[in-house]
Formats: structure tokens, sequence, C-alpha cells
């Protein structure tokens, strides 16, 4: 019921406003019958309102409406000429269904009044009868300026004062006797017109009509008061730091009713600004149908969230990208019906969408049932156009495949057609969504579908940030990005920080986070901290830790466009690839910074763009969540943080985070022997290793590297030295595709990162080692 009460509010407001223009436009087409302009307008604004009455149920508006667009369309025809009395018999038309709207707003129906003698004169003139001409106009004309003159004269000798204008008396109160007096001169249709026209009026005490309680406003006027309250927003700010160092009580609080007051004057600007994102979407039905009938292909849409709401700058400049995933949806995944049915599928294909806030931020998700996306298919494709060679592409993991879609000029389409296969899209795509601070993710499964993941910024203009410091230089953190803060002093660093492949990780409760070292990124130099500041941040799908010199504070601000004259400020190109990184496939020259803000003390402070900063890092999308289409939340199975590691003959394995202790890299020239144990010193410990080649029956690791890879596992009081070839990546996934297979040393297999991998059950690791009672007796 809300939403036919919202379309009807709708309906009546725009009707309302048309139906203001419909009275000038009316009156001007009497002055100039010639002019086709005119007449169209008049046209189209009938049509519409019978349109959307007939769709909402309205009969006798219908019915009003519906004869006179006949009239007009035998006047646009030129089958008939307009005369004053066919004027008037149109405005009669503007009035009853004036009135009938107003019915509908107060009542919510439309009344006892059907129009039937209005709809009979405009039927006999579509018969060809002549309309009446408007011969007692003039004589009610007459009849009120008689009374306006009358009580001017009345004024002039009456001894009543005129009541003055006040807030309570918003117009000047005319004496009544004598007016009363005048009134029954006038001939009793006159009398009934003067005195019936102020009631139909009045729609009782302090009530508004829905047209008068809105408003519309272009925004351009909108978009400069947002900029003033901006720089309201600072002032207050600058004000606030001034007050801190300050013992004035009287300043304090008016500094005080300022803060409140501004804020309550932002909320309320940016209120103004959201839409809710079906006025968006309800384009996209039409979308749909048109195009899923020139490809051949039936597709249901569905939608979720259409109340979600989102400033109008964020939902302009999403409704191209979300068009062109719509359309790329049907195009490139959706299947034909004979396709589908071939599969095992229904013919008619499903593309979902659903909108929902989640930490400060606008999510929607696209998803489409279809054939899923081919990262052999895609792999090929990039060789295939010289983006790389083949043995580039054969190091890409499936995600890394997937995602090679949002490169310039790269298209899966065989040919060119008036929809796809020019290569420009996904890149676009991937721009405007990051150019408004959001990020965009993709994940596919062949034959079950793709989804589309979308997370955009509420607003761009005044956000809450979090004031971090680098190098005496400050730097603002939006903290939609932002999760949680973590300080080490200079003891606890050295043993919770630790390195794999050269990059430093830090252990959070029982997960290791990658570190990122914001002095490395902007090309800082390094320094020795006696305390070291973590932000942890999730970006991109990924999380990860911005390691910072000083955290100052927080505070809203207001965020400015970075001039293209600054993009090539330190941190706009790619960092050096750092040691056991992936290489990646292209060099990253965008800028970290999202913008620029001033501080309170007048200072400008760079914005840090969080999935930018994450990239030039080079963070693995392995990293990132979401093996497939389906999450966790999904199938009901909690996700996993598992480590990845790679055997000596290539396969795969991953070891539950929750039972790894550390990662080290060990000389080999100190392992030892204890019996037929491996044995090293390790922390004033005897640390056991155990191949996991040899758990895993594998062959046996290479003997020849002169370092180990050692995950150190921990069983109750047990701890073992687990000998890896390789230490890959950490990552958080639902393990959703799984099998019993394994190599009778662990727990099965699943798909993770595209590769199907061994998991380890830790039990076997610590089965051919002493039990820790039995050590325990030992010592």
């Amino acid at each position: 019921m809300d939403g036919l009460e919202e379309i009807i509010g709708e309906f009546l407001v725009e009707s309302h406003e048309n139906l203001d223009q419909l009275d000038r436009d009316l009156i001007a087409l009497e002055r100039d019958p010639s002019s086709t302009a005119l007449l169209a307008s008049v046209f189209r604004t009938i049509h519409t309102i019978k349109g959307t009455s007939g769709f909402l149920a309205f009969s006798v508006l219908e019915s009003v409406t519906h004869v006179g667009e006949s009239l007009l369309a035998r006047l646009r025809d030129g089958e008939i000429a307009l005369t004053p009395g066919l004027t008037s018999l149109l405005l009669e038309v503007v009035d009853a269904v004036r009135s009938l709207l107003t019915s509908i707003e107060h009542s919510g129906n439309e009344g006892s009044e059907t129009y039937d003698d209005l709809v009979a004169r405009l039927s006999a003139v579509l018969d060809g009868q002549q309309p009446a001409e408007p011969a007692a106009a003039a004589p009610v004309a007459d009849a009120v300026e008689g009374i306006v003159q009358a009580t001017v004269e009345a004024v002039e000798v009456t001894d009543a004062p005129v009541t003055p204008v006040t807030p309570v008396n918003p117009e000047p109160v005319v004496p009544v006797a004598p007016v009363l007096e005048v009134v029954p001169q006038l001939e009793p249709a006159a009398a009934e017109a003067v005195v019936q026209a102020p009631v139909e009026e009045d729609h009782g005490e302090g009530r508004r009509s829905v047209a008068d309680s809105t408003i519309r406003v272009d925004v351009a006027l909108l978009d400069s008061l947002m900029n003033m309250v901006g720089e309201l927003v600072l002032t207050r700010n600058q004000m606030q730091q001034r007050v801190a160092t300050r013992e004035d009580v009287e300043l304090a609080r008016t500094t005080h009713r300022l803060n409140l007051v501004a804020g309550e004057l932002q909320e309320g600007v940016m209120k103004m600004r959201l839409q809710q994102i079906d006025t968006l979407w309800s384009k996209l039905p039409r979308v749909v149908r048109d195009l899923s009938m020139q490809l051949g292909k039936t597709v249901d849409l569905v939608l979720h969230g259409r109340e979600t709401e989102l400033d109008k700058t964020i939902l302009e400049a999403v409704r191209d990208p979300l068009t062109h995933l719509v359309r790329n949806s049907i195009d490139h995944g959706i299947e034909s019906p004979a396709d589908r049915e071939a599969a095992g599928k229904p013919a008619t294909g499903t593309l979902s969408m659903r909108a929902f806030h989640e930490g400060g931020q606008v999510n929607i998700e696209i998803v489409d049932d279809g054939a899923g996306i081919d990262p052999v298919k895609l792999r090929d494709k990039a060789v295939a156009k010289g983006l790389m060679d083949r043995e580039t592409a054969s190091r890409l993991n499936d995600k890394e495949s997937v995602n090679l879609i949002f490169t310039p000029g790269f298209s899966t389409a065989e040919g060119v057609t008036n929809v796809s296969g020019r290569g420009v899209g996904m890149d676009v795509v991937r721009t405007n969504i990051e150019r408004i601070g959001g990020a965009i993710d993709l994940t596919s499964e062949p034959g079950r579908g793709t989804t589309v993941r979308i997370r955009i910024p509420l607003t761009l203009a005044i956000i809450p940030a979090l004031v971090v410091a680098a190098a005496s230089n400050r730097f603002a953190i939006p903290q939609a990005n932002l999760l949680e803060l973590v300080r080490l002093d200079a003891t606890q660093a050295a043993t919770a920080i630790e390195t794999v492949h050269g990059s430093p990780v830090y252990r959070l409760r029982g997960r290791l986070l990658p570190l990122v070292d914001l002095r490395e990124q902007l090309d800082l130099p390094d320094v020795e901290r006696e305390t070291t500041y973590i932000v942890v941040l999730k970006a991109d799908n990924q999380q990860y830790g911005l390691v910072v010199d000083d955290i100052l504070d927080t505070e809203e601000i207001v965020v400015k466009p970075l001039g293209h004259h600054l993009r090539n400020l330190p941190g706009a190109s790619a960092a050096p690839e750092r040691s056991g990184q992936r290489a990646r496939q292209a060099v990253d020259t965008e800028t970290v910074y999202a913008g620029a803000t001033i501080m309170g003390d007048g200072a400008v402070a760079l914005i840090l763009d969080a999935t930018a900063l994450a990239r030039r890092a080079g963070m693995s999308p392995e990293s990132e969540l979401g093996a497939g289409t389906v999450t966790g939340a999904e199938t009901g199975e909690a996700a996993a943080s598992i480590l990845l590691v790679e055997l000596g003959d290539g396969r795969r394995a991953a070891i539950e985070v929750s039972a790894v202790d550390r990662l080290e890299e060990i000389e080999r020239g100190r392992v030892e022997r204890a019996g037929h144990h491996e044995v090293v010193q390790y922390r004033d410990q005897i640390l056991p290793l155990v191949r996991l080649d040899h758990v895993l029956h594998g062959d046996g690791g290479h003997p020849g590297l002169s370092t180990l890879q050692v995950v150190v596992c921990r069983q109750g009081e047990q701890r073992a030295g687990v000998v890896v070839a390789a230490i890959l990546d950490i990552v958080e996934t639902t393990l959703d595709t799984r099998t019993p297979l394994d190599s009778t040393g662990g727990a099965g297999s699943a798909v993770v990162s595209g590769h199907v991998t061994e998991l380890v059950d830790i039990s076997q690791v610590f089965a051919g080692l002493p039990s820790a009672d039995r050590l325990a007796r030992t010592a």
C-alpha cells in the first residue's frame, strides 16, 4: 500500500503542476490558434493524466480526460478550429480535473460528482455541434468589479478599522458587513459564483494541498547550497580548533551552538539531495524488455531495495555504469532459451538487482544466472589481442583472468553489433565508479552465472574521516573504509609483525593482515618507530593495515576535487614490486588521492583513496573475498580464513589460519636430527619439522634450496614446523565447492581462488610426533 500511495502522491504533484501550465497554454493557444507547439503541449499533458488515471483506476477522471483528449486530437489534426467557446469548454475540463484531483487528495477517491454534463457537451462537439460562447463571463466580471468598488466605498465611510498585516494575519482583513450589503444586489448566479469561489480554495485550517507542500528546486541551486554548507562546516571546524586553545566560556557556548546548527543544516541539506534508487531502476524494465527481444532471449528482472536512498549526484554518476552492466548481463551472460534448456536450465533467465546500505556506503549487486565467464577463454583472448604473452597469461589465476575484462579495449564478443563488441565498456564502468570513490568487484562461475558488486559512498560532499600523519604531513581517510585502529609499542611490533616473502604482515586475532606503509607508498624516507600505528582498512573486498606515523583525530571534512595539475603528486605512479608479490599485468598510474580538504587550521590535507593504495601496494586479487557467485551468507556456511601453500610437485594445499602460529624462513644448515625426526632449535625450544609433501604423499620438495619455508603450527600445547615448497597467500573463502578426494593425509579438497586445493587435517601433521603428555614426562 505504501508504494501505491507514493505513486498517487507523485501523480497528484505532477498533475497539479501540469494543470497550471495547461491554463497558461490554453490562453496562449486562444491568442495563437496556429501554434502547433502549444497544441502539442496541451495534448501531451491531458494524455499523460488520462493514462495514469486509468492505471490507478480513477474512472471519472479517465472519462473526462479521454473525451478532452479526443477533442484536442481533432484540433491537432485540423478537423475543427479553436474558438473562444471551445477554449472555455477545454478550461472547464481543466477545472474538472483539478477538482477531481483535490477530492482524491483529501478523501482518497473521486467523490460523487460524475461530470456527465461536461462529458456530454464535449461529445456533442465531437459530433459536430458548436459549443456555446461564454456570454456569461462579462456580467460576472462586471459584478466582481462592482463588488470591489462598493467595498472600497464602504470601507471609506465606515468607522470599522482595517486589521493590519501580521504573522497571524498574513492578509489585511476587510470588515465583513459592508460586503454583505452589496452581494444581494447581484444576479443570483453571479452572487453564487463570488461567494462560492473562496470556499473551493479552502482546504481546511492549516492544511496544505499536496501541490503546495512540495517544490521543485534546480539541482544547480542545491549544489550551490551544499557548497555553502561545506564552507560553513569548514568555518565551524576552525572555530572549534581555536576554542580548544582558549578559556573563554561564552565563546565555547557560542561555538557549541554553531556546531549544533551547522550539523542540523548539513543533515537537512543532505536529505534534500537524497533520492531513492528506484528513480533509476524504474527505467530498467524497459531496457531489459527491449534488449531481450532484440537478442531473442527471455529475461525476468527482479529488483530488491528500491527504497534505498543515495545522493542525487551519485545517482546520476552510476546511471550509465548500471545500464551498461545490465546490457552486458543480457548480451554476454544470459544464454538463449535453446542453450539454457540444453544446459538443464529454465528457458527464461533471471537478472536480479539488490541495493542496500552497509558501513556508511550503498551496495549494489547485479546477479545473473547465465553462462558465467570462462577464465581460459579470457586468457586466450588476452594473448590474441596482444595484451600479454602466453607465459604471462598462464600464470594468471582464475580471479585475475576474470579481471581482464576491465582492461581497456578488451571484449569477449565475437563480432561488433549495435549492442557490444567494440571493446569500450567495462574499463569505463570501473573508471566511473572509482571516480566517485566507489569500487567494483566481479566474480563468476562458468555455467552458473556472474555477480557484480558495486560499493559507492552515500554522498561526495561532506564525509566523516580519520586524520593521520606521515612525515609531518596530514592525510584524511574516509571512515567508510575504516574498520579499527591498532597501536603497538616497539616490543610488541618486533614479535607481532612478521614477514612473508618480503612483505610485512600482522596477526590480528588469528588472521594474518597484510601491511602497507604509507611512507613507502608516498616515496617518503623510512624511519624507526617507537610506536607503530596500524589503521585497518577494507577496500575492494580486502582488508589490510595501513602503517602511519600517528593517528590524530576524527573530523567531518568537506571533499574538494583534486585538480589535474596535482595528479602528479608523490604516490601518483606505481611503486616497484616487492619480492614475493605476483607480477601485475599493468602499471597502475592512477593517483592514490581521492581529493583534498581544508583542515581547522586552514592547512590543506589530502584524502587517501584506500582502494588505489591497496592496488598500488600490489595487493593480490586472491585475497579478495568471494571465490564464486555464492557467498557464505547465501549458503549458510561460515567463511574460513586459510593459508595457501604450494607443494614440491606444484599441488596446492590449505591450512586453517587458526592453527598457524608464525611463518618462518629457516636456513637449511640449522636443521638437525633427533631419532628419525628433523628438528631445529627455535625460540629456546626444539621444534620438530614435518614435510607436508610426505604427509600428502608428494615428491619430497626441492632439496637444493638453501632456505626452508616453514609454517609453525600448533595443536594444543604442541608445536611443529610444517615445511612447504612455497607460501602463497592468506584468503578468506566459504569453501562451497568441495570433494572428499585427497592424498589420505587431508580433509578433502576444495576450489580456492580458482584452483583445486587439498585441505590439510592438522591432526595428520602431528600424528607421527610424540604427544604433549609424553614430552611433558620426558621434561
